[in-house]
């Protein structure tokens, strides 16, 4: 079986989509149309990349929890198999609870030699998963890449950073996580999204990837939402006229009063 270059997808409520949450909190997704988080499609690029530029990988689209979606639109992009983590007792888990899901599931994909990831999702922009991942499974994280490469057994990269961009290696198995300012995702042609219409995603349960359902979900959850309101709507600017001094003379009664 061929080393694998694992990418980490995830199912968000689309852009435009009205969102509202369960009465315990969490975010409503059955009532949105999800979709393949942007900045995994900057991921599953990256790692399509490797896979034509180093013969003898395969790449596998894995997600936890309502990530179907994603996993379609990973495999219409080119991945060779996806799986997808979903049992009832994930729901609510935060970001170590998903990540230790993860962790598990890639010990029952063999010979995981690199995990790509973006750098954060657009509905929990935390970023913090990939880094709990590298201290799960005692492995490297390049973080906030903009460019990838393997060589003689290394994974090196372009972090970007507001200091500069700085080239940052290291051995393989290892972790990486991109931005937007990565190789732009393909679109998928029309063979492509028919064969993943019909492609088997492999569906695991956390018995599957042996996950105690005592470690995971909303009850085991750190941190937990207990009360939310409606960010108001935005009223339009006050537009200032007059000359120089006048907008001046405006601003600063505008800046004393608020």
């Amino acid at each position: 079986m061929m080393p694998a270059i694992v990418v980490l997808v995830k199912s968000v409520p689309d852009t435009w989509s009205v969102k509202s949450l369960e009465a315990d909190f969490t975010l409503d997704r059955n009532s949105v149309d999800n979709v393949l988080d942007e900045i995994n499609e900057f991921a599953v690029e990256q790692a399509l990349r490797l896979k034509e530029a180093h013969a003898g990988y395969e790449v596998v689209a894995l997600s936890a929890g309502t990530g179907e979606e994603a996993l379609r639109k990973a495999l219409a992009m080119g991945a060779d198999s996806a799986v997808q983590v979903v049992d009832d007792a994930l729901a609510g888990s935060d970001v170590l609870g998903t990540a230790w899901a993860l962790t598990n599931a890639l010990n029952q994909i063999p010979d995981v030699a690199l995990i790509v990831a973006g750098v954060a999702s657009s509905d929990g922009a935390m970023g913090a998963l990939p880094g709990i991942l590298a201290e799960y499974r005692n492995q490297p994280a390049l973080t906030s890449c903009k460019s990838v490469e393997l060589a003689d057994g290394q994974v090196k990269a372009v972090r970007e950073t507001r200091d500069g961009d700085f080239a940052i290696e290291a051995a393989m198995p290892a972790i990486v996580t991109v931005t937007d300012k990565a190789d732009k995702p393909r679109y998928p042609n029309f063979k492509g999204i028919m064969a993943a219409k019909k492609a088997e995603i492999r569906v695991w349960d956390l018995a599957a990837i042996g996950v105690s359902a005592e470690n995971v979900g909303l009850e085991r959850a750190a941190t937990r939402v207990s009360t939310a309101v409606p960010r108001p709507t935005r009223s339009q600017g006050e537009m200032i006229y007059g000359d120089a001094q006048t907008q001046a003379e405006k601003i600063v009664d505008f800046i004393k009063n608020s």
